[in-house]
């Protein structure tokens, strides 16, 4: 069967941003939470576990704190082990396999959190398509993840020659391509917010190095304020179901 393909101009190519702003990540996500059942994807921060607890940046155990109640879902084994070991509910899931997450029989929550996960995905749609089986009706979907349009990668590659990114990360999203795939898949975006990451530990970097990292997060607090909150390295998307 064969699909009609429409035809573009380049005057289609130009999508107009929502107006939003610049929060700080952590906060707000907490607070989003405040009283909510949560399921919690991609929990246990695979890879950076140990430093975000150095950090007191776990956001796992922030949520804990002010969900009414939290479930934890992840791929990483050792991750859950750790959590479950700790006190907390966790699964180990695949959660790009829709029958996989259908098979814990969980109860539906009013908040699905999917923080940092998106962007490792090679299969984003049945990802989303899963979600789906998590969220109670009229619940939300929150799905953050680093901006495409984010100035660190901009400034490193003019600069020098370097990209940016997790050792994990397959793919990358603007507001546009992150919306319009939430949308293919039977989402309704709500609402989107942007963020700028925190650093915490300079690693091999000299300190001029580092200080230029930091110059350029400061200029996209200070963009935002200015109304181009889009140069952020963060983006957060909130949906619904259709």
């Amino acid at each position: 069967m064969s699909t009609e393909i429409p035809e573009y101009g380049q005057d289609e190519m130009a999508h107009p941003l929502p107006r939003t702003s610049i929060v700080d990540r952590i906060p707000w996500l907490v607070d989003q939470c405040r009283g909510k059942r949560v399921i919690h994807v991609g929990f246990a921060d695979a890879g950076f576990r140990e430093e975000q607890g150095r950090a007191g940046s776990w956001l796992h155990g922030h949520l804990d704190e002010v969900s009414s109640s939290l479930v934890g879902l992840d791929f990483d084994g050792p991750g859950v082990i750790a959590a479950t070991d700790g006190g907390f509910e966790a699964h180990l899931v695949d959660c790009t396999d829709p029958a996989a997450v259908a098979a814990l029989d969980l109860e539906p929550a009013d908040i699905v959190l999917a923080g940092e996960v998106i962007e490792h995905l090679g299969s984003p749609g049945p990802f989303l398509e899963a979600m789906a089986q998590l969220c109670a009706p009229g619940g939300t979907l929150i799905v953050t993840t680093p901006n495409a349009y984010g100035l660190v990668n901009v400034v490193a590659n003019i600069t020098r020659r370097v990209e940016v990114n997790h050792p994990d990360h397959v793919v990358m999203f603007t507001w546009r391509t992150l919306t319009q795939l939430m949308a293919r898949e039977g989402w309704n975006p709500t609402g989107s917010v942007t963020y700028v990451p925190v650093v915490r530990e300079r690693g091999d970097r000299s300190r001029f190095e580092a200080l230029a990292v930091r110059l350029v997060l400061g200029l996209e607090r200070l963009l935002g304020r200015l109304g181009r909150p889009y140069s952020a390295d963060g983006l957060i998307v909130t949906a619904q179901r259709k």
